[in-house]
C-alpha cells in the first residue's frame, strides 16, 4: 500500500516553508485567449497581473447598482452567505454572489474574465468561490496577511496550486482606502502555518483571520525578500493573482469606500477532496463542491 505525502503540510505544531511543487502558468504560451504571452510571463514571474480597464465605465455602473441592491436587501443580510463587520454591523462580504445575482453570474461567464482564467490554468474552470467585498469608509476592517491556497488546501481540500483569483474594482482604489497588497514572487514559497484548525473556523475567520495566519517572523522574512506591492486604480480595473500569493489589505478609515467583486476559478483537474487539515469541510457557498465548468 502506497501512502501519499501531502506536498503542502500546514496547521501542524510548527510553521514550515516549502518550495512550490506546481506550475504557475499551466497553459501553453500559444493557448488562445485575451492574455498576450508577455502578460503570462509576467504573471508567472510575479504571481499577479493588473488590467487597467477590464470592464467599461457603463458596466461598472451596472455592477455597482447590483452591489448596492444586494447590500440593501434584508433577505440578503439575513442569509448565511452574508458576513457583517463585528463593530458596525454593516455588510462586509456576500458570498456565492454569482448564484444570488444573474448580473454577477453574467460577469463570471464573460470571456474577458473566464478566458483569462482558462489561459492561466490551462483547462476548463469552475467557480470555487465568489463574493462581493464591501469596504465602506470610516472604519471597515482589513484582511490580514495570508495565502488563500493555505486555507483552501487545509479547509476546502484543494489538492494543488491550480487556482487563480480576480479582484475587479467597483470603486476607485486609492493608496489610502485599504487597497490590496501582495508580496511579488511569494507565490513560489508555500508557508504552512502552525496551529490546529478549530471546528467551524470559517465563522470567525471570515470576520477576522486567526487560524492559517503566518507568524510575524515569517512575514518579516518574506517582506524583506519579496517587498510589498500596493494596488491602486480606477473602477473597472482588475488584479489577477495566483492562489499562493501572500497578500492582505488594511483598514479603510477614509471617507472613500472600496468595493470589489472577487471571483476564484479552479481547474476542473484540481477538484476538491476532503480537507487536508480541518475536521470538517467548509460550507459549499465558501468552497464549492459543484465542479461544473463555466460556459
Amino acid at each position: 500500500m502506497t501512502t501519499l505525502t501531502d506536498p503542502y503540510p500546514t496547521r501542524g505544531t510548527t510553521e514550515v516553508a516549502v518550495p512550490r511543487q506546481d506550475p504557475v502558468v499551466w497553459g501553453a504560451p500559444d493557448t488562445p485567449g485575451p492574455l498576450p504571452e508577455t502578460d503570462l510571463r509576467a504573471f508567472e514571474r510575479d504571481g499577479f497581473l493588473t488590467v487597467d480597464q477590464l470592464i467599461t465605465d457603463d458596466e461598472v455602473a451596472v455592477y455597482r447598482r447590483e452591489l448596492e441592491r444586494l447590500v440593501a436587501d434584508p433577505a440578503v443580510r439575513a442569509d448565511e452567505r452574508s458576513v457583517v463587520e463585528p463593530g458596525s454591523g454593516e455588510i462586509r462580504s456576500v458570498f456565492e454572489v454569482h448564484r444570488l445575482s444573474a448580473v454577477f453570474d453574467r460577469l463570471v461567464r464573460d470571456e474577458r474574465v473566464v478566458g483569462r482564467a482558462r489561459q492561466i490554468l490551462g483547462s476548463d474552470v469552475y467557480v470555487h468561490q465568489s463574493r462581493i467585498n464591501v469596504k465602506p469608509g470610516f472604519g471597515a476592517g482589513g484582511f490580514y496577511w495570508h495565502s488563500d491556497f493555505e486555507t483552501w488546501h487545509a479547509e476546502d481540500g484543494l489538492p494543488g496550486m491550480r487556482t487563480v483569483s480576480v479582484s475587479i474594482a467597483l470603486t476607485e482604489n486609492h493608496d489610502t482606502n485599504g487597497g490590496l497588497m501582495i508580496m511579488p514572487g511569494s507565490h513560489r514559497t508555500f508557508l504552512g502555518c502552525a496551529g490546529a484548525t478549530p471546528r467551524d473556523n470559517y465563522k470567525k475567520s471570515l470576520q477576522m483571520q486567526d487560524a492559517g495566519t503566518p507568524s510575524d517572523e515569517a512575514l518579516t522574512t518574506m517582506a524583506s525578500q519579496f517587498g510589498i506591492k500596493l494596488f491602486t486604480g480606477r473602477a473597472g480595473s482588475a488584479t489577477w493573482f495566483d492562489c499562493n500569493c501572500m497578500h492582505g489589505s488594511g483598514d479603510n478609515i477614509t471617507p472613500f469606500p472600496r468595493s470589489n467583486v472577487f471571483i476564484v476559478f479552479n481547474s476542473v483537474e484540481n477538484t476538491a477532496v476532503e480537507p487536508f487539515a480541518a475536521p470538517v469541510r467548509r460550507p459549499e457557498f465558501i468552497g464549492a463542491r459543484d465542479f461544473t465548468p463555466v460556459r
